[in-house]
């Protein structure tokens, strides 16, 4: 029982939200980013020349790893792993799982639907060159999605009592 005890500590619990938060949204990112290069990639061997703006729609789904990393370094910071430890109860472990999880699964979820946007976006650019603002613009609209998640994330993160 003490194994057990151990093993699901309050500090153990926040700590899996924090690897939730950094994880799911990196891994979300880790894919949109490498949809969007897949993609340009293809229109960048018939014309070099729209590397820029390809850039700009392969990055635009990694901001959502940024976000969870960031959740996962307050979460770290807040408990007391990089300063000085604080002991929490199972529930205040809890609430940081809870807290890391708008920013792990909507940061998985919208960089993976980001790339789509992003991806026909790369296909815009490869007929029409000059509509690079109405491809971004698409893309970035989902993005929104995740800056409401992050922000719901590191209120709850700043706030919490410990």
């Amino acid at each position: 029982m003490e194994i057990i005890a151990s093993i699901f500590s309050g500090r153990n619990i926040a700590l899996l939200g924090a690897a939730l938060a950094a994880g799911l949204a990196g891994m979300g990112s880790a894919k949109g980013v490498g949809m969007v290069g897949e993609a340009a990639s293809g229109l960048l061997t018939e014309d070099p020349s729209k590397f820029g703006k390809t850039l700009i729609l392969q990055a635009l789904p990694g901001t959502q790893g940024i976000y969870g990393l960031i959740t996962a370094f307050l979460i770290i910071f807040k408990i007391g792993i990089l300063g000085t430890p604080v002991e929490l109860t199972t529930a205040q472990g809890a609430y940081f799982l809870m807290a890391s999880l708008p920013i792990a699964i909507l940061g998985y979820y919208s960089a993976v639907k980001q790339a789509r946007v992003a991806v026909s976006g790369v296909n815009l650019i490869a007929k029409r060159p000059d509509e690079v603002g109405k491809a971004i613009t698409a893309s970035a609209l989902v993005e929104t999605y995740a800056i409401f998640a992050v922000l719901v994330s590191l209120l709850l993160v700043l706030f919490a009592k410990v």
